[in-house]
């Protein structure tokens, strides 16, 4: 009577007949008496757990026994009343418990949604240690904490500083970046924090540097490992106190700016090779965030590849041999170099596919035998011709790397260079022309 206006109630009069209707549909809130016919409340929590009902409980318990709602508590309980009980002292702990339990819900759904995500901000993968860094992303990106992006070139760390900004109380800033590699080391802190008319020669006028132009937004130092040692103190000092000097001024600027680093160095190295400052490196890598190389997350070059060809050339797609070779590949230059080969890919296909050939010479070659692999999986050749065309590809590969001399490739294969000729006749494998043969090829 008192709980009907919250919501549909169902009475259960003792341990059986409460299981009978948790059965049938799993309550959002369990109001549990300790003492009923036959078996205990104690016993139904005990049922609730090994069938995993994840419900809330809250104990329902005469004053004399409250030593059994402890015990009730330690069993799962998220809570007790004593009797007698005050009706709306009640309600409430009902309706805060359904509060919490919707809260709960919601948070579940939404950590849900980040696992299944594949794209987030500019970024794509759905290896595990991308999905970390995307849940990283959306935690970091609220608070002031200056971060540290690590990872080798080419791995998106400037879509990382991006990502962090934009889900960030600062995205209806500006986002500045700055490549602290490819600006001269003379002109670098002008770039950082502006110059006066005359600081130095050439300086005509006065100018606005790029922590002043971040001011409300965020500032991103691209290759912080590059910065020498006086710009690197300069630099210390402003993220310290906010404010800075311009180049040739000894007026005091404040700022509020949000500073996300990177660098493909380990500045740990360096700092023990005297080339970067410990207390700077303690100061910008208060939240560090290592991004994998993209040979480590192989599962995501597919992903990759396609939402490249869809963003670049949407009336294109790949063929399994396409995207074998891709996965087979190393990739040296990380997501960038994916990037390219499939604009490459784009420009020299043929129709509405981009195949193995069309692809940059490295990759197609390096992952053949993915290619082949993924050529059987969908059913394009069979499981003999894959063998003997995967067995073909290193034959050939082995004999041009010894320039056709039999006698060497037979010896890197472990071979004797009878079988060598056997399998060469049997593959239908011969030299380009007579002249290519190496002396003792026969």
């Amino acid at each position: 009577m008192l709980l009907k206006s919250e919501g549909d109630v169902s009475v259960a009069g003792d341990v059986e007949s409460a299981l009978r209707e948790i059965s049938l549909a799993t309550p959002d809130l369990i109001l549990l008496d300790l003492v009923m016919p036959g078996r205990s409340g104690l016993d139904l929590l005990a049922e609730l757990g090994e069938r995993s009902v994840r419900s809330p409980v809250i104990v329902l318990t005469a004053t004399n026994t409250v030593n059994a709602a402890v015990e009730a508590m330690k069993r799962g309980a998220a809570d007790f009343v004593t009797k007698p009980f005050e009706l709306d002292a009640l309600r409430i702990k009902v309706r805060d418990r359904l509060e919490k339990r919707e809260l709960l819900e919601e948070v579940e759904r939404l950590r849900d949604e980040v696992e299944d995500r594949q794209h987030f901000a500019g970024m794509v993968g759905r290896s595990d240690a991308m999905r970390s860094i995307f849940r990283t992303v959306e935690r970091i990106a609220k608070v002031q904490a200056t971060i540290l992006v690590t990872g080798e070139s080419g791995t998106g760390k400037e879509l990382v500083a991006r990502a962090i900004h934009d889900h960030s109380p600062r995205a209806e800033g500006p986002f500045v970046a700055v490549n602290c590699g490819a600006i001269p080391r003379d002109l670098i802190e002008s770039e950082l924090f502006g110059h006066e008319r005359g600081a130095f020669t050439g300086a005509t006028g006065r100018r606005t540097g790029r922590f002043e132009a971040a001011n409300g937004g965020t500032l991103f130092l691209d290759e912080i490992g590059e910065l020498d040692g006086a710009v690197q103190v300069k630099l210390l000092r402003a993220l310290q106190e906010r404010t800075f000097e311009r180049v040739g001024s000894s007026e005091s600027i404040s700022v509020d700016v949000r500073i996300v680093t990177a660098t493909n160095r380990d500045l740990v190295q360096e700092i023990a090779n005297g080339n970067f400052r410990e207390d700077l490196y303690y100061r910008v890598a208060v939240v560090p965030i290592a991004l994998p190389p993209l040979r480590e997350r192989r599962e995501d070059v597919r992903l990759l590849a396609q939402t490249f060809v869809s963003r670049m050339g949407p009336d294109k797609k790949l063929t399994p041999a396409a995207i074998g070779s891709l996965e087979g590949y190393t990739w040296p230059g990380n997501v960038r170099e994916l990037e390219n080969a499939i604009e490459y890919g784009l420009a020299l296909c043929e129709g509405d596919t981009i195949d193995r050939s069309d692809l940059p010479i490295s990759i197609g070659r390096s992952g053949q035998a993915e290619a082949l692999r993924e050529q059987w999986r969908q059913g394009e050749r069979s499981f003999e011709e894959t063998v003997t065309r995967f067995e073909t590809d290193i034959l050939r590969e082995s004999l041009e790397s010894h320039h056709w001399n039999q006698t060497q490739t037979a010896s890197a294969l472990g071979l004797t260079r009878r079988v060598l000729k056997l399998k060469m006749d049997k593959l239908d494998i011969e030299a380009p022309d007579p002249s290519s043969a190496e002396p003792g090829s026969e």
